[in-house]
């Protein structure tokens, strides 16, 4: 298919829209005993909270809880028994590392205040209706769910819906593309039935008073 047949009329492929690293392999499935092994997880750490009644702070206060008695016992055991410690990797943030994780916040950061002034200054209606409306859809969500299932259903989403699109991106596109230009032959037709004669209804009405 040409591009003119493709959504939005895109010339790139899934996998380069999504960066097309090793994060669009997982997504889309090129990984796929790592992409298994995430939704496993994720869902056995659902069923976790779910069923335990945990929550994240306990959850996670137990297990550093658990792993640092474990490796304060096994470090006093090898002193005393005369063998070696605990093999733990050398625990150490790099300049380097913190000054680009700092970078990559800061422009995120700046990015979203430079918007949210421009929203709050009136600068740009189109996008301060389309964060509303998108505000608006995460408040609805979330009243209808709670935060831990919400995360999981969008990781689910996140690593269902890229890949189902990928593999039938062909009959997508032509129903969506079909479907789009239906639409638009009905507001046409619309617009020039109703609406055209409403504008044209209310000039008069203008001229005549």
């Amino acid at each position: 298919m040409g591009s003119s047949d493709r959504l939005f009329n895109r010339q790139r492929s899934v996998h380069e829209i999504l960066g097309g690293g090793f994060a669009a392999d997982v997504i889309l499935w090129r990984r796929k005993n790592l992409t298994v092994g995430i939704l496993l997880v994720t869902l056995a750490v659902w069923l976790v909270f779910e069923r335990s009644g945990y929550t994240l702070l306990s959850l996670v206060s137990s297990v550093f809880l658990l792993l640092i008695a474990i490796l304060f016992s096994w470090a006093k055991s090898a002193a005393i028994l005369n063998r070696p410690a605990p093999p733990l990797p050398e625990l150490h943030l790099s300049e380097e590392m913190v000054n680009e994780v700092a970078t990559f916040i800061r422009l995120h950061v700046n990015t979203l205040l430079s918007v949210s002034q421009d929203i709050a200054l009136g600068k740009d209606s189109r996008l301060f209706f389309k964060v509303a409306a998108y505000l608006w859809l995460i408040s609805f969500v979330g009243g209808l769910t709670d935060f831990l299932t919400l995360g999981y259903t969008s990781l689910v989403v996140i690593l269902t819906v890229p890949a189902l699109y990928e593999s039938f991106e062909d009959h997508i596109d032509k129903y969506v593309i079909l479907g789009y230009k239906n639409l638009h032959q009905l507001y046409v037709k619309l617009d020039k039935e109703y609406v055209s004669r409403v504008q044209k209804w209310i000039l008069e009405k203008k001229k005549l008073s």
